[in-house]
């Protein structure tokens, strides 16, 4: 043996806990304006680092997305936790990576872990709004 050790590679987190870590990564970066690859503490689970990465990639677009459907709260006057939920949330929608019931009902369930019920609702209503333009 050459005295080295080798990590064993992490157990990739359920596609729920993972948006959790992006969660918490994307609002670390917004608060500290850090880069976010700044911000993992040992292995990021590799589906939030990725979700992560693209939400920020694309951040100020999806802002613009979630402030036109808002109605009167533009994305920057959103606190920090429910910009960033609304942000995965619409980037979900965008991508399709997963049926829009499913992006919507996640983001919703992070509101209402992190947030509060109302966030959870203002939540539900922009995401619907985005779903219902996308389909128009």
């Amino acid at each position: 043996m050459s005295g080295e050790t080798t990590r064993p590679a992490a157990t990739p987190l359920g596609r729920r806990q993972a948006r959790r870590q992006a969660l918490f990564l994307l609002y670390q970066w917004d608060l500290t304006g850090q880069p976010l690859a700044s911000l993992f503490e040992g292995d990021p689970d590799e589906f939030a680092a990725r979700l992560a990465a693209a939400v920020a990639a694309q951040a100020p677009a999806l802002d613009e997305r979630v402030t036109a459907a808002s109605e009167g709260w533009p994305a920057d006057r959103l606190g920090t936790l429910e910009r960033n939920i609304l942000r995965i949330g619409a980037y979900e929608l965008e991508e399709e990576t997963v049926p829009a019931e499913i992006a919507i009902n996640e983001a919703v369930l992070l509101a209402k872990r992190y947030a509060t019920e109302d966030a959870a609702r203002l939540v539900n209503g922009i995401l619907g709004r985005l779903r219902s333009e996308r389909a128009a």
